[in-house]
């Protein structure tokens, strides 16, 4: 019982361990830190005739190292066909009041830090920079180095390409970028996928915890139920203390089967329900072991009304019953403490020798029936 309630227990300290360091890695990821992202509220204004148009929305996002300021400017785009800002030769036409100007900048072709560092370097308070063709009005808060005195937004790749347009055609486009509200976002799709991964193993582990758990349950009352049936089982059958001038401690009398020692006074013996008796110390285990009468074969066990599974073993219930039945030895004390029986003639007995922990005694018929019980006979009673 004690070795199943430690492997038990060990069991169950394992399974909390891999939860306690499932949850401790989970906290310690990166990727479970909040992050804040700014949008931007844009004011859009540009002249059509003589009258002044203008658009307000909250169509832009903030760079992630942005600074978070009101800003205000003419939007002017890099000079010549290519419009990412890429080269660090790339020039700007400003407006010749010098009026406060916002880059406006294509994405792509390098990074974003590169696009703003070009910009900035030319004197713009801001950029803008708008996404990839055909992303629609989609953005994203980008990734980029800190430059101290300049705003950096994205827009969608419609609304960066209407702004373009107009002022290609000679309109006068100003825009003003203000500060907008702040979203906190917990998940990413590395995250979304290290919880399903993560989720999935803690209910593996906890479906795992909770099945042991249930299964030592009934493993422990399965075994204090054979327990209480073994100690009423020994119980049941007759001990008797020998004492002198009995029959079985005469010269004449046959010795114990299981151990070949000559019965002698003060010996215990325990005696079977088919009524053959033989030293407690020496039949206890033998039953545990065996089940039957070693002369006759009898099923003890079954006599007295216990069934044992298949799967419990001979060492499982001397193991169980060591503590239960005073004087029984455990396995460990048997292997040490028997001894070789004393020759016998090979015209008599061919013996072999059986102890109750040897792994294949089970296997092998006892020594009395290879003789006939020539000799051992004379127990019946």
């Amino acid at each position: 019982m004690n070795l199943l309630h430690t492997g038990t227990w060990q069991n169950n300290a394992a399974s909390f361990w891999l939860l306690k360091f499932g949850f401790i890695w989970l906290l310690s990821q990166n990727c479970c830190t909040a992050s804040s992202v700014w949008t931007a509220y844009m004011n859009i204004s540009f002249h059509v005739g003589n009258r002044m148009l203008s658009e307000l929305g909250e169509t832009g996002v903030f760079g992630r190292s942005s600074n978070l300021k009101k800003v205000a400017g003419v939007v002017v785009p890099p000079e010549g066909k290519t419009q990412n800002a890429c080269d660090p030769k790339t020039s700007f036409i400003r407006p010749q009041n010098k009026e406060p100007w916002i880059a406006l900048i294509e994405r792509g072709g390098c990074t974003f830090t590169q696009k703003i560092k070009v910009a900035s370097e030319n004197g713009a308070r801001g950029v803008i920079i708008y996404n990839f063709p055909g992303t629609g009005n989609q953005v994203f808060p980008m990734s980029h180095q800190t430059f101290d005195e300049t705003v950096v937004v994205m827009i969608g790749n419609l609304k960066g390409m209407e702004i373009l347009h107009l002022i290609r055609k000679g309109v006068l486009v100003t825009v003003m970028v203000e500060v907008g509200r702040k979203h906190v976002i917990w998940l990413n799709h590395y995250f979304v996928s290290f919880m399903i991964v993560t989720t999935a193993t803690l209910a593996y582990f906890t479906f795992y915890h909770i099945r042991r758990l249930w299964v030592a349950r009934i493993e422990n009352r399965r075994w204090k139920r054979l327990t209480r049936e073994l100690k009423k089982a020994f119980g049941q059958l007759q001990v008797r203390v020998l004492k002198e001038g009995d029959e079985e401690v005469s010269p004449n009398a046959d010795s114990c089967v299981i151990c070949f020692e000559p019965y002698k006074p003060n010996d215990t013996v325990r005696i079977l329900t088919c009524k053959h008796f033989f030293h407690k110390n020496c039949i206890d285990p033998w039953i545990l072991t065996h089940g039957t009468c070693p002369m006759c074969k009898c099923d003890i066990l079954k006599a007295l009304g216990i069934q044992v599974d298949i799967e419990v073993g001979t060492d499982s219930l001397q193991v169980l019953m060591a503590n239960e039945l005073p004087g029984t030895f455990s396995p460990v004390e048997e292997e040490t403490s028997n001894e070789h029986p004393p020759a016998r003639p090979s015209g008599k007995v061919t013996h072999v020798q059986e102890h109750p922990t040897s792994p294949d005694i089970g296997s092998q018929p006892p020594a009395a029936e290879e003789t006939g019980h020539t000799s051992l006979g004379q127990h019946d009673h």
